[in-house]
């Protein structure tokens, strides 16, 4: 059993000099470049994607050991579905074999996992090992960890305005209550903190569909390191950066004032 008490938590901040009252609470990762790791390495796409798979261990592991509130992983959109069906084969497969593989992590570290996006198009394998691990995971109580997986943020949005159209046609809610808390509780995010920063790996700038509503506020974080060269030490960069941040949520920032 991994030790993620408070004090525990505390030593491992203190070692890497991140202060509670400035490091993220929540963040969001982009994992990206796994295809272009392999192709400097000469090898085939689906190499890529296995290191990458490897490296979500380590994320995890460390996001959990820092102390973070939640971590949430973008690991197939609803757009990636136009990849080759022998690369989707591949994925599929890694998903599922994490999923049944990685449950003894997520219980050691006490980690409450929850999935984004639909159900709908996933093989029954992914299904039935995603299933299992929500339900073991249920009643932790430390970091969320937050698969996106066939995720679409437009997707999850339109599906929110769907559900609260349908109870003020049937007349359980009035106009006047909708607010941003009230379609932030619609969606399938519901009890994560929405994320501080969102890192993206590989060197693109893009959202690419993610979490638009959650990232209003977020940092963006941006390295050339692929996905699966992004380690512990590549993290505590991105940890470190966004504590250098001045959030001023619209506001001045101290230094304008």
């Amino acid at each position: 059993m991994a030790d993620v008490s408070p004090q525990a938590i505390a030593a491992a901040r203190q070692e890497l000099g991140l202060n509670i009252e400035t490091m993220p609470r929540s963040v969001a990762i982009i994992m990206d470049g796994n295809g272009r790791w392999a192709t400097g390495q000469g090898l085939p796409r689906s190499a890529g994607h296995y290191a990458g798979a490897k490296n979500v261990r380590r994320i995890v592991t460390e996001s959990a050991r820092v102390g973070l509130d939640a971590l949430t992983l973008y690991s197939f959109s609803t757009e990636n579905w136009s990849r080759p069906a022998a690369e989707i084969k591949v994925l599929m497969h890694l998903y599922a074999d994490y999923l049944a593989h990685e449950r003894s992590m997520v219980m050691d570290h006490n980690i409450q996992m929850r999935h984004l996006g639909h159900r709908e198009g996933l093989p029954d394998s992914v299904l039935r090992e995603l299933d299992e691990t929500l339900r073991i995971s249920a009643n932790n109580t430390g970091m969320y960890l937050s698969l996106a997986l066939n995720y679409s943020s437009r997707g999850e949005m339109i599906g929110a305005i769907r559900g609260i159209a349908d109870q003020c046609r049937t007349g359980e809610l009035k106009t006047d209550q909708i607010d941003e808390q009230l379609f932030s509780d619609a969606l399938g995010s519901v009890g994560v903190p929405d994320p501080d920063m969102v890192v993206r790996t590989s060197g693109e700038m893009r959202l690419s569909n993610f979490l638009l509503w959650q990232i209003s506020y977020a940092e963006f974080y941006s390295t050339k390191i692929c996905w699966p060269d992004f380690d512990e030490q590549e993290f505590h960069k991105a940890l470190h950066a966004y504590t250098r941040r001045n959030r001023s949520f619209g506001g001045l920032a101290d230094s304008d004032s």
